[in-house]
């Protein structure tokens, strides 16, 4: 769940919006099809506001090379604090992974993938919950972050049965560990109206494709 997802606002837009500093390191803006490996914006709040890039898809410290295991973009909310690959992180290092939307997919009767393409029915950029960690290895260095999901809530759940852990702007401090503990509370799912959801052309299921035209509705 949650294997593709857009960022069409500025980065310096991003970056005011968190209170960030804006790193110089930075993926370019607009993005209409992030895949997985690929760098992301995340914030993070270690020395103070931070917006940097990451590599999508988390790396546990066991992990001998980038390639050692199954590929970690998804860490679930269930079983985050007891996972051994998660639980540091989940308690020292959370992010926020800035998205302008993200793409699911409904399989139909004949089999095709339909990708269907959510949304903050406000406009404003979703915050999606993540962890992140660097990695080091034989003289590498990456630091690497993971997506958090939790159960599909009213506005997924005809569609997918998990959604990624989406924040509001009054949940950020406590997210990022700013404002003390207690952040597990803040792992559910979405309010009924905060996305909302159009079926986008098929195009989208190549991760080589790029564009607007890959956001644009077509008629279900």
């Amino acid at each position: 769940m949650c294997g593709r997802f857009t960022i069409t606002h500025p980065n310096e837009a991003i970056a005011a919006l968190f209170d960030a500093v804006l790193g110089n390191d930075l993926p370019p803006s607009p993005r209409f099809n992030i895949c997985p490996t690929q760098e992301v914006a995340v914030v993070t709040a270690d020395t103070g506001r931070r917006l940097r890039a990451m590599r999508w898809g988390f790396l546990p410290s066991w992990y001998k090379t980038p390639t050692d295991g199954p590929l970690i973009i998804n860490a679930r909310s269930d079983t985050i604090a007891a996972k051994p690959a998660f639980r540091e992180a989940v308690r020292q290092t959370r992010c926020i992974i800035p998205a302008s939307g993200f793409y699911e997919w409904q399989t139909s009767d004949d089999g095709a993938k339909l990708p269907w393409y959510f949304t903050r029915t406000d406009a404003a950029p979703m915050a999606f919950a993540g962890i992140w960690q660097r990695w080091e290895k034989e003289g590498l260095a990456l630091d690497t972050c993971a997506i958090v999901s939790t159960d599909a809530g009213p506005n997924m759940a005809a569609l997918h049965h998990r959604e990624p852990v989406i924040l509001e702007a009054a949940d950020w401090p406590l997210w990022l560990g700013e404002a003390g503990h207690g952040a597990a509370v803040l792992m559910k799912p979405s309010a009924a109206g905060v996305m909302g959801c159009h079926r986008v052309d098929r195009a989208v299921n190549s991760n080589r494709a790029e564009g607007p035209g890959l956001i644009e509705a077509v008629v279900a």
